[in-house]
């Protein structure tokens, strides 16, 4: 089974187009200042789902009135409601920051228009549900992702096995596999004595603003590089062509594209039960860390090339 988040209140354009037009007009406008402010527009585009969520329940369960007239005991209404749905704390708690978010915007830059200057953050003066873990974290060992990586090979899907190669052999998270270029792969690219490729530009992960934490990312070329010539063939055979930088893509309109994070999701599926436990690319950051634990690199090393703030963190005991 694949690991799954809960994903409800897929607000429909019939209903966006329902709520009251002062909201409307007050959500675009905060997040025309929102990416102004250096946000990705992967956060963008969160932010503006999570305020749909909201202000679509607000247009059906309070006469849609307008955000300047909310109350606490309508903060308390909608989170009870997405208790009762089923959604677990961390989301709830993610829905709220959003328009903890937007009363933050209002607060901050319209104070000085006469319908505002009375208003007032009041979204976290209703506690937010208390954290609990709501899935277990999959720990695979290597045996089973070599298992599987023969399996993908003999099944002849090698652009799936390479994907799968690169997360094993980098650690990386979803988004970032697909930034990686094939010129990437390279033995002018080779540090620590052969062992590992570096990327030779370094690459958006996980970080605040449009442009995230840059890093240079590092790929373990024995648990990589097999997987990736069977796909360089593939390629080839496929008629890719060689101007198409990047390492995963798919044909759209009869053009190869950059792949999509969609795509690896439709992996992750197809994995998990493959291997009959939740998958998740995230869940092998552990095996390269161990892995470059053992080809003998120190756990100082190893955490700057990661990019984490201590060692603790590398797992080392």
């Amino acid at each position: 089974m694949a690991r799954k988040t809960k994903k409800t209140f897929n607000t429909t354009p019939e209903e966006i187009a329902s709520i009251n037009p002062d909201n409307l007009e007050l959500i675009e406008d905060f997040l025309m200042f929102f990416e102004a402010t250096d946000h990705s527009a992967k956060s963008v585009k969160v932010t503006r789902s999570n305020l749909n969520i909201f202000f679509v329940w607000l247009m059906k369960n309070r006469k849609n009135k307008d955000f300047c007239e909310i109350k606490k005991k309508d903060i308390l209404a909608y989170q009870s409601y997405l208790m009762k749905e089923g959604l677990s704390p961390a989301r709830i708690r993610a829905l709220k920051s959003s328009l903890s978010s937007l009363s933050t915007y209002i607060e901050d830059m319209l104070d000085e228009e006469e319908k505002w200057e009375d208003f007032r953050n009041i979204i976290n003066k209703v506690k937010n549900p208390v954290l609990a873990p709501v899935r277990e974290k999959t720990v695979l060992k290597d045996e089973q992702v070599q298992k599987l990586l023969d399996l993908l090979v003999e099944k002849k899907q090698y652009q799936r096995a390479c994907a799968l190669a690169l997360a094993w052999a980098s650690g990386c998270r979803k988004s970032e596999l697909l930034r990686f270029k094939v010129s990437y792969i390279d033995e002018s690219n080779l540090k620590f004595g052969g062992t590992l490729y570096m990327t030779p530009e370094k690459i958006k992960t996980k970080g605040r603003g449009q442009q995230g934490k840059l890093l240079e990312k590092y790929i373990l070329v024995g648990k990589f590089k097999k997987y990736f010539d069977l796909w360089m063939e593939e390629r080839e055979r496929l008629g890719v062509p060689k101007d198409v930088e990047w390492i995963f893509v798919t044909k759209e309109n009869g053009n190869y594209v950059q792949m999509k994070e969609s795509t690896l999701d439709s992996y992750a599926k197809v994995f998990s039960k493959l291997l009959d436990c939740d998958f998740y690319f995230h869940c092998l950051r552990h095996n390269f860390t161990t892995e470059m634990l053992r080809s003998g690199i120190p756990a100082e090393v190893v955490k700057d090339l990661v990019g984490w703030s201590s060692t603790d963190m590398v797992g080392v005991k």
